[in-house]
């Protein structure tokens, strides 16, 4: 496995920092051990936002989506069969046909993995905004409105223009009967007629399950990439990384640049496997592409982490990532590899300008504060992987007293292994469900599990607002919820504050 090397923090500017609540509790300038920015950075409750984000849609709005769910929803369901029926991509060249191939009239950056594809994905779409490109991104899933997954040059596409779309699509798809598309296709061909009719220049595009047989692999990209691998769907995709990575790495393309992070030694034999079957040059961040980072404190800006990325066409050092985790610079690192990859393939910009681009990236439901009293943080970590840079950004960035973690889950994921890291990062467990979702795990069978293997106590709850009462009969002051495991959990979460910010005049 490569090694990523660490810069040493500069000793004017920088301190080094320790695991967990503890390490973090020794802070300089802090009431009972906050850093400077733990404030700043995780405490502001999303009030604004709230108020506006309870407005009703209109009907049409509302007929539209009613359409759209409709039809086949694999993300809803608890057994999906992945094979080229379920998975049809000459269905969605079919569709994509009757639209006058959208998907054919724009550059792409095509990107799958396991964890991190969203951030990547935020990163890249806002550095080509800021170099000058008009952009798309499509990302998946979301965390309250469907629109969130369809965005342009990071403005999220109007209710007006989805109503339009679905009227567009609507008669073709019916056309399709005998055959019909699924939820995914259907958004996914909605989201490339909009960019073309948009004349994006570049969209940078996420895969919504595995890769080889994703609706979105229909793409001619200008490079593709692969993000962390680690088990999830393992009922789909296969119960070992390799195999998991084998899908993944379906989207390569003869001749296209592929690059990738540093990956487990049985994920890179896989995707190598795959690249030279494809002929698809392959290059690693970290190993073939020099990268390092370094995470630091500083008294002006708080604890971020800085990373660098150099090669022959590019000089990216000292970067800022606007993420909160160590787990981001390997992300960030990934878009700045992709960047590079793109001058390759013709596209001409200022460094320099994309890089600021960053400075405005945010993400819905990625270690998000959504509530100051108590604090309250979501995040969509949904399987090990990411629930261990969870709880490790967690403690470098904001320090508290002990941690309530809210966890529910869906049946199909690796339900071991992300109890395992709950088991180690949370002092109390409320095990809790996300509602009108049938893949969810029940929450008594969640807490017997963790009972019987980590000999811990834990509650159980019927709805995040019962779960999130329980919470606060047991925290202070200083102490920190958060809300984890499932995206369609903590899209409920989020809705709560927002409406209870509503409800109390915006927060």
């Amino acid at each position: 496995m490569a090694v990523i090397s660490r810069i040493k923090p500069r000793k004017t500017s920088t301190r080094t920092v320790g695991r967990g609540r503890r390490a973090a509790a020794k802070a300089p300038d802090s009431r009972r051990g906050r850093t400077p920015s733990s404030s700043s950075r995780a405490a502001k409750p999303a009030a604004t936002p709230a108020v506006a984000a309870v407005a009703k849609p209109d009907k049409a709005y509302l007929r539209a989506m009613e359409f759209l769910h409709s039809h086949t929803d694999y993300e809803r369901m608890r057994v999906v069969r992945y094979n080229t029926t379920t998975f049809n991509l000459d269905r969605m060249r079919l569709l994509l046909k009757h639209l006058d191939n959208p998907h054919l009239r724009f550059k792409s950056v095509h990107i799958a993995g396991t964890k991190g594809k969203g951030s990547t994905c935020t990163m890249l779409a806002a550095m080509l905004q800021s170099a000058g490109f008009k952009t798309g991104l499509y990302t998946s899933p979301h965390v309250l409105n469907m629109r969130e997954r369809i965005v342009m040059d990071g403005e999220m596409i109007s209710e007006q223009d989805m109503v339009r779309l679905v009227k567009k699509i609507e008669p073709i798809v019916r056309k399709m009967s005998n055959d019909p598309p699924t939820f995914f296709e259907i958004l996914t061909a909605m989201a490339f007629s909009y960019f073309a009719e948009q004349e994006v220049q570049i969209a940078v595009v996420e895969t919504g399950l595995g890769g080889r047989l994703d609706s979105t692999n229909v793409l001619m990209p200008e490079v593709t990439a692969i993000t962390n691998i680690s088990l999830d769907h393992m009922a789909i995709l296969g119960n070992t990384v390799a195999r998991i990575a084998e899908e993944k790495a379906g989207i390569f393309k003869k001749d296209i640049p592929a690059v990738s992070c540093d990956q487990l030694p049985e994920v890179k034999a896989s995707l190598e496997k795959i690249a030279r079957q494809t002929k698809a040059p392959l290059h690693f961040v970290g190993s073939d592409i020099e990268f390092s980072y370094r995470f630091e404190i500083s008294r002006q800006a708080g604890p971020l982490v800085r990373v660098t990325l150099i090669t022959e066409r590019s000089h990216f050092e000292h970067v800022t990532v606007p993420l909160i985790g160590e787990h981001q610079a390997v992300n960030c690192g990934l878009a700045l590899a992709i960047l590079d990859r793109l001058k390759s393939r013709g596209l001409a910009f200022d460094d320099i300008k994309a890089l600021a681009g960053l400075e405005h990236v945010k993400l819905p439901g990625r270690i998000e504060t959504v509530w100051s009293n108590p604090r309250v943080i979501i995040d969509g970590a949904h399987n090990a992987a990411s629930v261990q840079a969870l709880f490790r950004g967690i403690s470098q960035y904001i320090a508290y007293d002990s941690m309530v973690v809210i966890f529910g889950c869906n049946l199909d994921k690796d339900i071991d292994g992300m109890l395992e890291q709950v088991s180690l990062g949370a002092d109390k467990v409320i095990f809790t469900r996300a509602q009108n979702n049938p893949k969810s795990a029940s929450p008594e069978e969640l807490a017997s599990l963790y009972v019987e293997r980590f000999g811990k106590m834990a509650q159980v709850a019927q709805s995040f607002p019962e779960a999130m009462s329980i919470a606060m009969r047991a925290i202070t002051r200083e102490d920190l919820v958060t809300v984890t495991g499932s995206f369609y959990l903590i899209g409920e979460a989020k809705r709560h504050f927002m409406e209870t910010g509503a409800a109390k005049g915006g927060g």
